[in-house]
């Protein structure tokens, strides 16, 4: 009898000719030339400082308002620097806001840094309504914003952000902002929170398409906060790869028209796979950014097993992210193999799905 699929790690890492994956949102599109071409010559393989090299600091300094190197500490992707914090921050009893539906891992994390998950669901639009998240607020240590958001693709309107912005300030509630997407946005530019008791996360892995390279980073001007980070770093995993902080600098010196580029691709795909789940009769909201669809699907541990074993293709249950109607579907590859998904996925809806 197959394997039940109960979690991500399942399918994390796995794929071959014959999957369709719309699974991991791990983006098919090559990385900037200059992030391996320095391999070639490269030899600097020694231990590095603890918050990350200070040019690799210093180059995203300069993509913030008023940042300084002293800002940032390099981490082994986002998800380091998202764990890192929440310990940082942690405090017995303390609750930390999250959105439903949210990153799968966030739960988790929350309750490893030893603190509880709070939640308010996102609207009809997959947007937050700011009176429930001012109620649901009170009395929480922290609170997640992710926007563009996996797995909804909605982004947050920028005035609901300046409000949450304010309170947040007034509360003493520290905001993590969780922006791994911000470069990937359809609809307008990123809006940056800010604040004495801000967190930004980010990584290089879905701007750059360096998710393998696990080369991330936050940033704050608050001191207290990065100087307790860099000291708990200390003890877990020390410095990230300097190999991959090398990479990254090369990276970033690519053109602006390299992040655009890609953007037309995915907004591309996002047309795609939106409109042909619309066509099957779907129920979903329009990506704003980031690469994902969640539409609305009855026995969601069903459909994802059932696609992987009898239609070779991934998906992944929604129940993993506070959506327990809901399955989500990333677009992160190849127009072919979406067009290829889009037809199982018919056969499916034909076929099998009837029987639920």
């Amino acid at each position: 009898m197959p394997q039940k699929i109960s979690s991500p790690s399942f399918f994390i890492g796995k794929g071959d000719d014959s999957l369709i994956s719309f699974g991991s949102g791990q983006p098919d599109l090559p990385p900037p030339k200059g992030a391996y071409s320095i391999l070639k010559h490269y030899k600097a393989f020694k231990y590095g400082l603890i918050q990350g090299e200070e040019n690799l600091r210093s180059s995203l300094a300069r993509e913030y308002p008023n940042a300084k190197p002293e800002h940032f500490v390099i981490t082994n992707g986002a998800s380091e620097a998202l764990d890192l914090v929440l310990r940082v921050l942690s405090r017995p009893g303390g609750r930390i806001l999250l959105p439903r539906p949210y990153y799968y891992s966030y739960p988790h994390n929350v309750l490893y840094a030893g603190m509880r998950p709070a939640y308010y669901d996102l609207d009809k639009n997959g947007k937050i309504d700011f009176e429930i998240f001012k109620k649901a607020v009170q009395g929480c240590r922290a609170v997640i914003i992710n926007s563009p958001s996996n797995p909804t693709g909605t982004v947050q309107e920028i005035a609901t952000l300046k409000k949450i912005e304010r309170l947040c300030g007034t509360l003493g509630v520290y905001v993590i902002s969780d922006e791994v997407y911000k470069d990937l946005i359809y609809v307008r530019k990123n809006y940056l929170i800010q604040g004495e008791k801000v967190v930004t996360v980010n990584s290089f892995s879905k701007t750059y398409a360096m998710c393998g390279f696990r080369v991330g980073y936050l940033y704050s001007k608050n001191i207290e906060v990065i100087e307790k980070v860099i000291e708990m770093k200390t003890h877990t995993s020390m410095n990230t790869s300097i190999v991959g902080q090398a990479m990254a600098l090369e990276a970033m010196k690519s053109p602006r028209s390299y992040i655009a580029h890609h953007v037309k691709i995915w907004e591309e795909r996002r047309d795609m796979i939106y409109g042909g789940m619309h066509d099957l009769g779907l129920e979903l909201w329009k990506p704003e950014g980031a690469f994902y669809v969640l539409p609305k699907l009855k026995n969601p541990n069903r459909v994802v097993n059932d696609l992987y074993y009898k239609y070779k293709m991934i998906a992944y249950d929604g129940t993993w992210f506070g959506a327990p109607d809901r399955v989500r579907f990333s677009y992160a590859l190849d127009i072919s193999k979406i067009k290829e998904g889009l037809r199982r996925l018919k056969t499916f809806f034909g076929g099998e799905y009837k029987k639920y």
